[in-house]
Parts: structure tokens; sequence; C-alpha cells
């Protein structure tokens, strides 16, 4: 539309403005009508259940997905955690040791934790891991997943905690890069207090078959983290 038609609309629509005003200052002004009653506020209707569904196939779905005390007690572990890191390429062979932290932060409203390390393996230079840590409900069992800078595969893991709740003992499986095997790889965890934390990792060696100590971490947590905002 050329500038000068929409210039006439304008002043059209503005006279006829005008005279609608004056219009109306002639007439005898009449009391505001009354807003129309809003409705009333109706409850949202329930969602209709799949055909062959009963209410408690639904309440077995809703558990399924609720936080318990599993969730809470991995939940306890939120915070930033600093401390060593000692690790052994091999059965017998010299320890070698260096500063690690650790950050684990409560995710999707508690029902995870994600653990994030950071640090450097001596010799090989920096180190990053990730890991997602939760409970199933209905399998009741904890599960786990994790990977780093220093692999390509994901470790996927189960956990068992003790009766006295102070250990909790993953055991993972992952493909061995010298065998090109399944093999497996065991951690336990030892809560020393509210704020210390010992982790020992057990794995295969691949030349002759038996478990070993391959690492250990000795970590504390930073005082004024432990009540880390959580992520959603």
């Amino acid at each position: 539309m050329k500038r000068s038609t929409v210039l006439v609309i304008a002043s059209m629509m503005g006279m006829c403005g005008s005279a609608a005003l004056a219009q109306g200052a002639k007439e005898t002004t009449k009391p505001a009508a009354k807003p129309a009653a809003k409705p009333a506020a109706t409850q949202p209707a329930e969602p209709q259940l799949p055909a062959g569904w009963t209410a408690e196939d639904m309440q077995a779905c809703m558990e399924a997905g609720t936080p318990g005390a599993q969730h809470a007690f991995l939940a306890e572990g939120v915070g930033t955690w600093t401390g060593t890191s000692t690790m052994w390429m091999a059965p017998g062979t010299e320890p070698m040791t260096s500063e690690m932290t650790s950050t684990v932060s409560a995710i999707m409203d508690g029902r995870y934790i994600k653990v994030e390390i950071t640090g450097e393996i001596p010799g090989m230079g920096p180190f990053q891991g990730f890991g997602l840590h939760g409970f199933d409900n209905v399998s009741q069992t904890f599960q786990a997943s994790w990977i780093d800078n220093c692999s390509t595969g994901i470790m996927f893991g189960t956990g068992e905690l003790s009766s006295d709740g102070k250990t909790l003992t993953w055991n993972y499986t992952y493909h061995c890069p010298i065998t090109k095997k399944p093999t497996h790889f065991r951690e336990v965890e030892r809560r020393i207090g509210k704020d210390a934390v010992v982790f020992e990792m057990f794995g295969v060696d691949p030349k002759s078959g038996k478990e070993f100590k391959m690492m250990e971490l000795n970590l504390k947590r930073t005082p004024g983290t432990a009540s880390a905002t959580s992520a959603r």
C-alpha cells in the first residue's frame, strides 16, 4: 500500500473518531454496563485411563517415579569434594598420586545425582569424568553410568548398599581395550562421617586375569557446599 493511501485512510479514521466524540458529547451519559460474570472455575478433568488399565496400574506408575529414602541417601553426597587420588597401573607397580575434585549435584528434582570429577593423571595429563547415579524403584537397584576422557565407552553399573547404610558397592561392566572382551570394575564407596568419603576401585589385570586395586580416592567436602542448589 502506498504511503499516500495510508495517510488518507488515517485522516478519514481520525475524522470519524472526532465526529463520534462530538456526537457522544451531545448524548446523555449512560451508566457503564456491568461486566459479564465470569464462569465458575472448573476442575481439570482426570486423565482417561487406557483401555484395560486400572487405578492400581496408574498408582504403580506414579510410585515408580517418586523419590524415596534411597534417593535421599544419594543426595546426601551433594557438594564439592577435594582430596588425593592414588593410582596403580598394574599389580605391584609404584603408586601415582595427584589432586582430585568431585562436584556432586542433585538433578531431576532429586531423582538422580550427577558426579563431575576433574584432576590430573601423572604422565597422562588432565582428567575429566562424568557419572549419573540413581535408584530404580521398579527393580529396587542402584544404577549408574560413567564416562571420562580416557575412553570412548560408557560403563554401566549396579550398586548394593550395606545394611548399616555406610558402604555402597558398585559393579560396572565395560570392554577391556587390551583383551577386547567384556570385563568388570568394582568400586567401594565408604562414608567416613558426614563430610569425608573413601572410594576404592578394583579392576581385572588383563595379563593375569586377577583383580587388583587400581585406585583410591580420599575426599573431604568443602564446608558450606552440602546444601548446594539442586540443578534441574
